[in-house]
């Protein structure tokens, strides 16, 4: 019992929940993309990390936590990570995921991780060796290959370009809010769930502040009475794709290094390609394999 917990608590078991939190990820992404034609992205998004933020606070004091133990020198990295990772983040992420499509952008989401490098590059002064361009210029090859392909789901109702837009927007925000989160995890003793509750509050914050400046009401309560089923979706895809993979995501970043934990959370495309074939969507072999040269590029990227 001791070897697994030892075994859970290494890189080996970071990478482990990275990988669980990209399932998660792709799974809910289905769900999130379903709530959108109805719900506004600010709406989404204020509703999944207002009910995610409950569960999370729930579960910290009825496990014998609570926030008054978080160190200050965490407090303002942390606030800030989650208004850029989900405010902004997730926001932009939700309006590609509208525009582009579950699988689409989940693809661009592989941008994430050479952005990390590029981002430590220029910040601070990591130089990247040759291996680490080659792996950023298969990634975006491989992305460029499946979004560039002409498929059924690139129909009028999606903008390409708009969508490209947000999902770029998604992807370095998030990849800033994961080396701010990398710093508090790791230089202080702030622990993961009291991080992600920090994030999730902050960026419920600033989206009830951004939809009372708007004057647009915080829930769309006559949707939910004409559909109550959405009710069913929003906690589904809340649970799974908010409370647990976020957790999940904070758990893998205080005990992996970035790299890995990014790269593994970008696994997401891979995941994503049976579920849309599943749901009767055409899968083509350019999917599959723009899909597996993307990652390998990621992979090639962190293991230089």
């Amino acid at each position: 019992m001791d070897a697994l917990l030892d075994l859970l608590l290494s890189p080996i078991g970071g990478g482990l929940a990275a990988l669980t939190a990209a399932f998660l990820w792709a799974l809910a992404s289905l769900w999130f993309t379903r709530l959108g034609s109805h719900l506004s992205v600010i709406e989404v998004n204020l509703l999944k990390g207002l009910l995610a933020l409950i569960l999370l606070v729930i579960t910290l004091y009825g496990s014998g936590g609570s926030l008054q133990s978080i160190p200050k020198n965490a407090l303002g990295l942390l606030l800030i990570s989650g208004v850029v990772g989900i405010t902004l983040g997730d926001s932009a992420y939700l309006q590609a995921l509208q525009h582009l499509g579950p699988r689409r952008t989940l693809l661009l989401a592989t941008l994430a991780p050479p952005m990390v490098g590029l981002i430590a590059w220029g910040v601070l002064g990591e130089t990247l060796s040759w291996l680490s361009w080659l792996g950023i210029f298969v990634t975006v090859a491989g992305i460029a290959w499946v979004i560039l392909e002409r498929t059924p789901d690139s129909a009028p109702a999606f903008d390409l370009k708009r969508g490209l837009w947000f999902g770029f927007l998604a992807a370095l925000s998030q990849s800033v809010a994961l080396v701010l989160s990398r710093v508090a995890l790791t230089r202080t003793s702030v622990d993961s769930l009291q991080s992600t509750i920090l994030r999730l509050a902050a960026a419920v914050v600033v989206l009830a502040a951004w939809s009372l400046i708007r004057r647009r009401s915080l829930i769309s309560i006559s949707v939910f009475r004409a559909q109550p089923q959405l009710w069913g979706t929003l906690a589904a895809a809340t649970f799974i794709g908010t409370y647990l993979a976020m957790w999940l995501q904070q758990v893998s970043i205080g005990l992996a290094p970035a790299g890995i934990v990014q790269t593994l959370l970008s696994a997401s495309p891979l995941f994503i390609l049976p579920m849309a074939a599943l749901q009767g969507q055409k899968i083509t072999p350019r999917a599959v394999l723009g899909a597996l040269l993307a990652l390998s590029g990621v992979a090639l990227l962190f293991a230089s």
